[in-house]
């Protein structure tokens, strides 16, 4: 029913990779006039109240400067200023959690742009020395690159490959299929959402599905189909969603942060979603799609 291609991803730009490293390419872009530049306070943004305040080149300040990209003749850039600029006025400055509402009104094609660059911002952040021999690092191919000014060793920003999956059970399409939601003993009462995990080193996906699920809720998973992916630079994820159809159904819980995990029908979910006893996942997240993918229809309430 939903498109797996969510909204925070829907309207991509080209990100001129070929370009990074062709200095007189860049200055030129930069000082076009069809060039706009967003500001990251160390890894914040400020918002104006209806959308991200987006610069001149003329009018951005000194920092780390950051090729984001090209869409519809306009050439877009970060500029990664210190982090301090926005402990001065911190009512002003958010991070990427407190933009997701506003990135995912429907005429809002700023949310891949804003993804790319506060996730290059977080990455920058996080990657103070050079691993080999602890010399510091400089910014180089238009901030994709960290190069170590001893040893030369090249740092490249890494995405972390999260699954995160529905699980039912019984019989597909009828009133009695299930599907399995847990809840985090940190949330409040009445949240529940699918349930997320990391694939580690050596793992397939579908066998990083199997684990997480076996883990946080004892139950077991058969067949794992790919639904669709979403960034979530929060701070360096790429969620990979899926669909796994449960081979058991009793919920033994044994994972410290699962606090509950349950099964509902369709009738059980709308009921408690329309009542406010079941807080399901807000619109803007890869796991609400995936509850409504199966649901069939859009469902009241969110986080």
């Amino acid at each position: 029913m939903t498109d797996p291609h969510l909204s925070l991803s829907r309207h991509p730009h080209d990100r001129m990779g070929l370009r990074r490293n062709d200095e007189a390419w860049l200055q030129e872009a930069w000082e076009s006039p069809r060039s706009r530049v967003l500001v990251i306070a160390g890894t914040r943004v400020r918002p104006t109240g209806t959308g991200l305040e987006w610069l001149p080149a003329a009018e951005a300040p000194a920092g780390v400067r950051v090729l984001l990209g090209e869409r519809d003749g306009v050439t877009s850039w970060a500029v990664i200023v210190d982090a301090d600029v926005a402990r001065e006025e911190p009512r002003s400055w958010v991070p990427l959690r407190g933009l997701l509402p506003l990135l995912a009104g429907t005429d809002n094609d700023d949310a891949p742009l804003v993804f790319h660059a506060l996730g290059l911002a977080e990455w920058q952040w996080a990657t103070r020395h050079c691993p080999r021999c602890g010399g510091p690092l400089r910014p180089r191919a238009a901030g994709h690159e960290l190069i170590c000014e001893q040893c030369e060793k090249p740092q490249f920003p890494r995405s972390d490959p999260a699954v995160i999956m529905l699980v039912t059970a019984g019989d597909p399409g009828s009133r009695d299929e299930r599907a399995l939601l847990g809840r985090n003993k940190a949330w409040p009462l009445g949240r529940f959402s699918t349930l997320a995990g990391f694939c580690e080193p050596g793992e397939t996906l579908e066998d990083a599905v199997r684990r997480e699920v076996a883990e946080e809720t004892g139950v077991r998973v058969g067949e794992v189909s790919y639904y669709g992916n979403q960034p979530w630079p929060l701070p360096a994820s790429l969620m990979l969603g899926f669909l796994g159809r449960a081979t058991t159904d009793d919920i033994v819980l044994e994972d410290f942060d699962v606090e509950d995990a349950r099964w509902f029908t369709r009738d059980q979910m709308r009921a408690e979603a329309e009542s406010g006893e079941l807080l399901l996942p807000g619109g803007v997240s890869i796991s609400r799609s995936l509850i409504e993918h199966w649901y069939g229809e859009e469902l009241p309430g969110a986080w």
